[in-house]
């Protein structure tokens, strides 16, 4: 049996540590760019994979994008053979972002398993990738995209997420946490066995071994939970160790350490303090992070059921121990020097939960007071606390390269920092703050970046693909009685931690506001609506240009396009609703919506009964090719040149309206909404 266990630690495959998200740019919203990405990097993703063909232009400020959140890109030629000469320079051999060529070189690593984040077999078929050998990992259908046509991703346009996202973040969130290890080379254990009798039906249990350290991959694809205790290779011994009895909910799975050291930053934040001896023995969790600060453990883990962890350490822990953000119990041996410890289940989708063990009370100590959020282009204050004022005055603030602060005395053992966040960083990305005295990290903090502040409009229309998926239009574009105006209320974010004053004020050089300038006082991370009326007595059918200022704590312009719309009138106008560089052809009444991708017709997009905001076509809307149309109330008349698809939309009632088709032709039908 040892034999055999060697033969296998020895057949280790190398192992690829890339997992990817495929992003492709064109297809997708430009003004959305900056905020996926940045959420993809907050998650754990560091390469995105797009497809490049002749047409694309906006290439070099994407690749930009990229270099600025430092992520890489995987770059898959799209009827093209080789990389265009202007992009050389962008490959990460000349300091660029581009990492990998699909068909070109350097290329990503084979075999390539691409996933669906759509898939419900998703987290499943994620950690098949993962301990599957070599290749890399490409996530797929993440983005709801534009072009040819709309296709439905797990992320919607306005940022929503579907349930099988949580299969993507729980994997990015392993890579990053366990990639470096897996990077070094990867072997396959020995088979994992179940102490009593086999594993059921649909669950597989797998272990892998990366040098010293070893992972074991459950993942429970059947319809009931699964318990049961399991027989594994304990790497540093060279034998079989029985875990305790592990509980995986029905379509969970879970990544379980073993023998894992502390004495590796890799898997140990700053755990140069904790003893050569010190290593986590098994956990009965999924591990994702191990740091020690300040004489605590802290260990992160994703928790579907309770579980356990179990340390081996040099000394008796001081305690306490938290879990879970709770005080828990936790079991000393002195005889084994192992501190056996409770995992409490997770909460939310990522079943995430925290726990934290103090080793030992620190000879010195320092913290960050509050550091949860910075302003860009602000200066904002960090409170930092020493546990004496020899060590604050021996402290320093390390800050991102370029960043400045000043220092203040609060106390003795108290100093404040002005932090400049400089204007040209992202929404959404953390920096990474820490405090040092002798060369040494104290303590660490990564708060988020945020704007000032922000407006969104509440009546501002979006283009709509099917019944539920809206993408929001930039700029804002807001419907307006000719005759009676409209309110329409502006919701203002305070980023700040504190309250804030600002000024509204609304301008155009066609319509009245009422009122025109508003003072208000925000509570810090909170918002607030104001409502202002707008109306015209000279303003003309069609759309107008318009304003919103705000000042105070933070200046901030909107553009914002008023469409007025005459009472039994309907007004035609042509803008780029998706942002694509392509202007829409738009018909509008007061009571319904109809958009189609050209003057001539193309593809009918939308189709909305205005009161409800539902539309009533497909979400890939209907080809029509070359057409003319009518719009008169909620009554649309469309005459093809090529005969109407009707078998794609009938008579009916959808939600809350009533569809009604009457074709009088092949060529030709009115379609009408109402109650």
């Amino acid at each position: 049996m040892r034999a055999m266990m060697l033969l296998l630690l020895s057949a280790a495959a190398s192992h690829a540590a890339l997992q990817s998200v495929e992003f492709p740019f064109d297809s997708f919203p430009r003004q959305y760019w900056e905020r996926e990405l940045v959420w993809l990097k907050n998650v754990g993703i560091r390469n995105v994979e797009f497809p490049l063909n002749a047409d694309s232009k906006s290439t070099d400020d994407f690749l930009r994008l990229l270099r600025k959140l430092d992520l890489t890109a995987w770059v898959r030629l799209d009827g093209i053979k080789v990389l265009p000469g202007q992009l050389i320079p962008q490959l990460q051999s000349h300091g660029g972002p581009i990492a990998y060529v699909e068909g070109a070189q350097p290329a990503p690593p084979l075999p390539i398993r691409r996933i669906s984040a759509l898939s419900p077999r998703a987290l499943a078929e994620s950690r098949e990738a993962l301990v599957g050998g070599t290749g890399a990992l490409l996530w797929i259908d993440v983005e709801d995209t534009i072009a040819p046509r709309f296709r439905r991703g797990a992320i919607a346009f306005n940022g929503d997420e579907q349930p099988t996202l949580i299969a993507l973040r729980r994997s990015a969130a392993l890579m990053q946490y366990w990639g470096e290890a897996m990077s070094a080379g990867v072997a396959s254990g020995p088979r994992v066995r179940q102490v009593l009798g086999e594993f059921p039906p649909g669950v597989t249990v797998r272990q892998i071994v990366m040098g010293q350290t070893s992972a074991v991959s459950v993942v429970n694809g059947a319809s009931s939970s699964y318990h049961g205790e399991l027989r594994v290779l304990y790497p540093p011994a060279k034998r079989s160790i029985t875990l305790p009895a592990i509980d995986v909910p029905a379509g969970e799975a879970m990544w379980l350490p073993l023998n894992l050291p502390f004495g590796s930053n890799a898997m140990c934040k700053d755990c140069v303090a904790l003893g050569n001896d010190d290593h986590l023995i098994y956990a009965t969790a999924e591990l994702t992070s191990v740091e020690y600060e300040n004489g605590i453990l802290s260990m992160e883990f994703c928790a579907p059921a309770a579980g356990e962890v179990v340390l081996h350490l040099s000394h008796e822990p001081s305690g306490p121990y938290l879990a879970g953000g709770k005080p828990s119990s936790f079991a000393w041996d002195e005889s084994t020097a192992r501190v056996r410890l409770a995992i409490p289940a997770g909460k939310g989708a990522n079943h995430r939960v925290r726990v934290g063990l103090a080793i030992q009370p620190p000879e010195i100590s320092a913290f960050f007071v509050d550091a949860k959020t910075l302003i860009i282009g602000a200066t904002t204050r960090v409170s930092t606390l020493y546990s004496s004022e020899d060590l604050a005055k021996r402290s320093r603030l390390k800050l991102p390269q370029g960043w400045k602060a000043r220092a203040s005395t609060k106390s003795p053992n108290e100093i404040d920092y002005d932090v400049d966040v400089p204007a040209n960083t992202l929404h959404g990305d953390h920096a990474e703050l820490g405090l040092e005295a002798d060369g040494i990290l104290l303590s660490h903090a990564r708060p988020q970046l945020l704007r000032p502040a922000s407006l969104r409009i509440r009546e501002a229309v979006g283009l709509h693909y099917g019944a539920v998926a809206e993408l929001p239009v930039v700029p804002a574009l807001i419907p307006i009685d000719a005759k009676a105006g409209r309110e329409i209320s502006i919701t203002i974010r305070n980023n700040f931690s504190e309250i804030r004053n600002f000024t509204l004020t609304a301008a155009s050089p066609e319509f009245e506001f009422s009122p025109a300038q508003t003072d208000i006082s925000i509570a810090g991370s909170s918002e607030r609506d104001v409502v202002v009326r707008v109306f015209s007595d000279k303003a003309k059918g069609g759309l107008h240009d318009a304003w919103l200022k705000l000042s105070g704590a933070t200046m901030l312009e909107m553009p914002v396009r008023l469409l007025v719309i005459p009472r039994g009138g309907t007004v035609i106008y042509t803008a780029d609703l998706d942002g694509d560089g392509m202007p829409e052809t738009i018909l509008e009444s007061l009571k319904a919506r109809a958009v189609f991708s050209s003057a001539s017709g193309g593809r009918w997009m939308e189709f909305v009964w205005k009161e409800s905001g539902r539309n009533v076509l497909p979400e890939g809307g209907v080809p029509l090719g070359s057409a003319r149309f009518e719009l008169h109330d909620s009554q649309l008349t469309i005459e093809s040149n090529a005969p109407l698809p009707v078998e794609v939309l009938r008579s009916g009632k959808q939600g809350d309206i009533m569809l009604e088709v009457n074709p009088h032709s092949p060529n030709r039908a009115v379609y009408t909404l109402g109650r």
